[in-house]
């Protein structure tokens, strides 16, 4: 008997061994070298905030300098957003011939060749032509930082990264914000010059830190660069498995056999952007059009709802509520910026915890009831012969609220969503029509805010975005599946069936249990 229990125990160490075998995997770390690309790609996107933050103070001080009127200067402050339609129109095509990588390169110097031109422009004209260039690298940046992250980044962490973008375009709008405070003591010919051209900064570091990234292995494999394709994968993934998982899935959206695998193939019907713009506009399949719909849709949403009023008016809308002099103003502004940071960060950590759509209508909802909490704060200090601190008080808290529920759904959802939802041969011209959608809105209402507020007060003008949320919050709950967790070929099967696509999410459920059954 006694020698039978080391055998005993023995029989019981495999079967302990065995059990093992079959506990559940622990999640995966964070994959640090996609999350070193993510924030090299995503530093573009420190251009855009940082000219719109520091133009919400700067135009104070153009304003004094060069004696501009009211219709002058929202068309300095909204106009860039029209000319980086210039940039996100070429990104795509541009992308799909020189790559993601460069394509970043370019960005940031288009950007600081405009923000040198700004930073020492004599008069008005001058620093529209040097806001025209600056505007078209803010298109490329905003174009291609998303596309990249998403390109790069294992799906398990997909949504923290490719969040990023909308990380540093905070991160840079609080920059400006506190360059507008730095520079806000200098003389007022001084002042506006060194709060501009400062912003040629960024993009010095930009150039630099893009030469340690590698091409997207997406891009790679529609070159028929499989070689490259896969070493990038393997660093990027979060096991060998899951690499080759991503190698199989690009290779079928790219029409290149699963039994292919040279270093170097020929990629069928292989176009730069040919035929794309037909199949996206002209003979769209239901699936693509139910896609486009919403992409084009959240960035018309998330500009319409007013975030842009906001951040590059803030001092304006302060002194509407009565707080008048410049200090206080561009410190309130300050905190704006603080604010959306911090929950910019907060968003980054529940997008694949919590889902995008849950996020998303939780932002939205919180939103509409600041909105109109503004509304009625502003109405009831504008309609009023004196002073009213509490009514001060309200209405800043509100503007710090709608600014965090912003940014932790809609601000970096937009971004997300819209990258990740597009089939691989169209999601690089398809971004860029979102990104268009994004700036034309955005730059009608920076172009047009004040003369809103002139004509139906500035409540007014919030009572009119609350509607837009409303409207938006009913448009993602009908129309908006999940996406947490699908890689990206897996995304476009929920799409197609429009406000039935919970149906057909179910179904692909049960496909999915019985496979794995």
């Amino acid at each position: 008997m006694a020698d039978q229990k080391p055998e005993e125990s023995g029989v019981l160490g495999k079967s302990k061994e065995v059990i093992t075998d079959f506990d559940p995997p622990k999640p995966p770390k964070r994959n640090k070298y996609a999350f070193a690309c993510a924030i090299l790609a995503s530093m573009t996107s420190v251009l855009l905030g940082y000219d719109i933050g520091v133009m919400s103070g700067a135009q104070k001080f153009i304003e004094r300098d060069l004696k501009l009127n009211y219709i002058q200067i929202q068309f300095l402050v909204g106009s860039l957003n029209l000319y980086s339609l210039v940039g996100s129109a070429a990104a795509g095509r541009t992308s799909d011939w020189l790559g993601r990588r460069y394509t970043i390169v370019f960005a940031g110097a288009i950007f600081f060749a405009g923000a040198i031109l700004m930073g020492f422009a004599t008069n008005y004209a001058f620093l529209m032509v040097g806001r025209f260039v600056a505007g078209v690298g803010v298109g490329y940046a905003l174009m291609i930082a998303p596309v990249y992250t998403a390109e790069v980044s294992p799906a398990s962490a997909r949504g923290f990264l490719t969040s990023f973008p909308e990380v540093f375009i905070n991160a840079g709008i609080l920059l400006g914000y506190v360059s507008n405070y730095a520079f806000s003591h200098l003389p007022d010919h001084l002042a506006w010059r060194f709060m501009l051209g400062v912003g040629a900064v960024p993009s010095i570091f930009l150039a630099l830190g893009v030469l340690g990234m590698p091409e997207s292995p997406r891009w790679l494999i529609m070159q028929g660069r499989l070689a490259d394709a896969k070493i990038v994968l393997d660093k990027t993934s979060d096991s060998l498995e899951e690499s080759k998982l991503r190698l199989a899935d690009i290779k079928e959206a790219a029409g290149i056999p699963e039994d292919c695998n040279d270093d170097i193939v020929k990629v069928p019907n292989k176009s730069h952007g040919n035929d794309i713009w037909k199949e996206l506009l002209i003979h769209p399949t239901p699936t693509v059009r139910h896609i486009l719909m919403a992409a084009v849709g959240i960035h018309f949403f998330q500009q319409a709802s007013g975030i842009d009023a906001v951040v590059l008016y803030s001092p304006k809308i302060f002194e509407s509520a009565g707080i008048v002099k410049d200090t206080p103003q561009l410190l309130a502004t300050i905190a704006v910026g603080f604010v959306k940071t911090i929950f910019i960060l907060v968003a980054t950590f529940l997008l694949d915890k919590v889902g995008r759509r849950p996020l998303l209508l939780t932002s939205v909802a919180g939103m509409i009831i600041s909105l109109m909490s503004l509304g009625v704060v502003l109405t009831i200090i504008d309609n009023s012969t004196h002073k009213i601190p509490w009514a001060i008080a309200l209405c800043f808290v509100m503007i710090l609220s709608y600014v965090a529920f912003f940014s932790i759904g809609m601000g970096p959802i937009t971004w997300v969503y819209s990258s990740e939802i597009f089939p691989l041969r169209l999601r690089a011209q398809g971004c860029s029509m979102g990104v268009a959608m994004n700036r034309v809105v955005s730059g009608v209402i920076g172009m047009t805010f004040l003369s809103l507020t002139k004509a139906i007060t500035t409540g007014g003008a919030f009572f009119l975005f609350t509607g837009v949320a409303v409207m938006g919050f009913v448009f993602f709950y009908t129309l908006f599946p999940e996406t947490q967790g699908k890689n990206l070929e897996e995304v476009e099967q929920v799409f197609g069936t429009f406000f039935r696509w919970r149906s057909r999410q179910a179904e692909l459920n049960r496909k999915k249990e019985v496979t794995q059954d």
